[in-house]
């Protein structure tokens, strides 16, 4: 139907969906605003009763009962969600940076704490300690990301992480980039926040422009976790047996492999031929960044680095950036992905490679297969 449409009225429905979408997006952050305020103030309100020991045994459980038969279908204030917004309150209350706030509220909440019944302090509360014209805190963090996460998102992220940096950046990450709590939850679980930026390199002398290496810097982690790989199958063979596993596996499970990898990434295809003077070379792995507008190669090795697996990658760069490579996008970069590493051994290495390369390693979850019985016990329990 788009098709058969005037050029001007196709115009004019992208211009309108658009006008949609961020309406329907603002709508939602006003949501989460909200949300985010009322939580906040009930969690004071029950750190402030519970932590003080003014209320008994239970008694988290017990209004969390009587508030769903005073409100029949409410749902979201379960006793553990009750104790997870204290959680969100405890965590975040002593992080905000304002003493002229903290001083207003102190001073507006005992000036009319004789005044006001349990319930309205509650709302003052939670409308005035998450006011966004207030500094989020000493770290490079936004309301407006803040705000962008759901609920169960904030507490996914308190309760897998202790400073206040992991925290600003999982929140920065996740809004930017629209994780879902599956995907959140997989990037805590691999540690993302101390493997960001940890890739030994050689990206700062041999990429163009500045901010070319610094998204190159950021693109790539130094560790990844390819649990999608079938353990069952390494081991069994030589080396180069084993890599091609891994590099099958890879294939067969590319959405995940990508996923783990990073964002941006298109894949081009593996083990890719090329011939050049009558030689042949194969690229393991072949992708096209988008955000960084370069070719990008993974050279799989199962075992611990060597230094002889750059001079083979810096060739393959060469033929990319010869044959493939077009005239307005940037130099191909190089990623050797092995078993271990010595990060100042390949930092040490790289200084005298003049193409763009990093040395990453990968873990593969081998030791589920040592928790299963050998084949014969497992033939006997059958």
């Amino acid at each position: 139907m788009r098709d058969k449409l005037d050029p001007t009225y196709n115009y004019a429905v992208q211009a309108i969906k658009q006008a949609i979408l961020n309406s329907q997006l603002r709508a939602a952050r006003h949501v989460n605003e909200e949300q985010l305020a009322l939580y906040f103030g009930i969690g004071k309100y029950i750190s402030d009763n519970t932590r003080k020991n003014k209320w008994g045994t239970n008694a988290i459980e017990n209004i969390s009962k009587q508030l769903s038969i005073e409100l029949p279908g409410l749902k979201g204030f379960s006793g553990t969600n009750l104790k997870l917004m204290r959680l969100f309150y405890e965590s975040w209350n002593s992080l905000f940076n304002s003493s002229a706030m903290a001083g207003e509220i102190a001073e507006k909440t005992s000036a009319t704490a004789d005044e006001m019944d349990e319930n309205q302090n509650l709302v003052f509360l939670s409308d005035r300690l998450m006011m966004k014209n207030r500094p989020c805190a000493d770290v490079e963090m936004s309301w407006s990301d803040f705000f962008a996460l759901g609920f169960s998102l904030h507490t996914e992220i308190l309760s897998k992480t202790e400073t206040l940096e992991e925290r600003a950046f999982y929140i920065h990450q996740t809004a930017l980039y629209h994780w879902n709590k599956y995907t959140l939850r997989d990037n805590l679980k691999a540690d993302l926040f101390h493997h960001q930026d940890q890739l030994p390199n050689n990206f700062a002398h041999t990429l163009p422009q500045k901010n070319q290496t610094l998204k190159a810097i950021k693109m790539f982690k130094d560790e990844y976790m390819l649990d999608f790989i079938n353990v069952e199958q390494l081991g069994e063979h030589d080396e180069d047996i084993d890599e091609a596993v891994i590099e099958r596996e890879i294939a067969m499970n590319i959405k995940n492999f990508i996923m783990e990898f990073g964002r941006s990434f298109t894949y081009r295809g593996n083990q890719v031929h090329y011939d050049k003077l009558g030689h042949n070379h194969w690229v393991d792995l072949l992708f096209f960044n988008r955000e960084l507008q370069s070719l990008v190669v993974i050279e799989l090795k199962k075992g611990a680095f060597k230094p002889a697996y750059l001079g083979q990658l810096a060739a393959y760069l060469r033929i990319l950036d010869d044959e493939e490579k077009l005239p307005h996008e940037n130099p191909s970069i190089g990623i050797i992905l092995c078993k271990e590493a010595d990060k100042a051994y390949v930092e040490y290495v790289l200084q005298d490679y003049q193409k763009p390369m990093g040395v990453a390693t990968y873990k593969i979850r081998e030791h589920l297969k040592e928790l299963l019985p050998d084949e014969n016990k497992l033939k006997e329990l059958l």
